[in-house]
């Protein structure tokens, strides 16, 4: 991997929570992703952008514990670890919201931030501890929901997501991974994703966003980081970046030409 890309995956922060180190990946002679490395600082907003293909699910299963590394290694707080499962993931401080939010429609709120992990008090589920949690979360978060005990399936797009976005936080978590969360999206709801991302990072949690929207993207994240056929191929600092300069890397514009001179796809790279 060159030096100027393996630089500009790293984290710009002295406290690093996570260091994905040479993850290679492959689904029998496909390399889906090859001597992938991405680093993320305590509070730091790293989005990670590629074309379809670029590799970016398959790394971001890989974080979550649902799909094990050929090769690499991942560290937390500096210390390694080999998921067997998500369930590990999430213990060791990961939590993953992939796009199909995974919210069951017909339960509530509350229902569903502590589906799985329900508490119970005397035999039986203590509902008046699960709300007073949620309604704490989400006060903390300045998510506005009228009522906590509406089914998922009444809320709208943009309520969801922040539900969503809101259970990855209950668990004291280290880093979130967010898998388009504004895909779909209305200006208004849009906003108010971005700004409960914002808000996640202002608390400490690492962040990786994923999106396909460099707007949104430059708008919210501290650093890019690009992969390009399961492969780095660069990053940036956003307060340097561009979007011709971000797109230049995801298509390839910025590799090496036939003459041997290079394009400016570096230009702008924060590394």
């Amino acid at each position: 991997m060159p030096a100027s890309v393996t630089a500009a995956s790293q984290s710009t922060k002295k406290d690093v929570v996570l260091s994905v180190r040479n993850i290679s990946k492959r689904f029998g002679h496909v390399n889906a992703l090859t001597d992938v490395s991405i680093e993320v600082g305590r509070g730091e907003i790293v989005a990670l952008v590629g074309d379809n293909g670029a590799g970016k699910s398959t790394l971001m299963k890989v974080i979550a514990g649902a799909a094990a590394p050929d090769e690499g290694e991942i560290r937390i707080d500096d210390q390694p670890h080999n998921f067997r499962g998500p369930h590990e993931a999430t213990a060791a401080g990961i939590e993953s919201v992939y796009q199909d939010l995974a919210l069951p429609g017909n339960l509530d709120i509350v229902s569903n931030l502590f589906l799985g992990r329900e508490l119970t008090r005397a035999g039986s589920l203590d509902e008046p501890a699960m709300e007073a949690r949620t309604a704490a979360l989400l006060k903390t978060l300045d998510v506005k929901i009228p009522s906590l005990r509406v089914p998922i399936a009444a809320l709208s797009g943009g309520q969801r997501q922040a539900v969503a976005v809101a259970r990855s936080r209950m668990w004291n978590n280290k880093i979130v991974q967010l898998d388009e969360p504004t895909a779909a999206l209305g200006v208004a709801q849009t906003r108010q994703v971005l700004e409960l991302i914002r808000r996640l990072s202002d608390e400490g949690v690492g962040v990786i966003f994923i999106s396909h929207n460099m707007p949104d993207v430059l708008s919210v994240a501290d650093r890019i980081v690009v992969l390009r056929l399961g492969r780095n191929a660069g990053g940036f600092n956003v307060k340097d970046a561009t979007i011709d300069g971000v797109i230049a890397a995801i298509t390839g514009a910025g590799e090496l030409t036939d003459s041997g001179a290079r394009t400016d796809m570096t230009a702008s790279n924060g590394s």
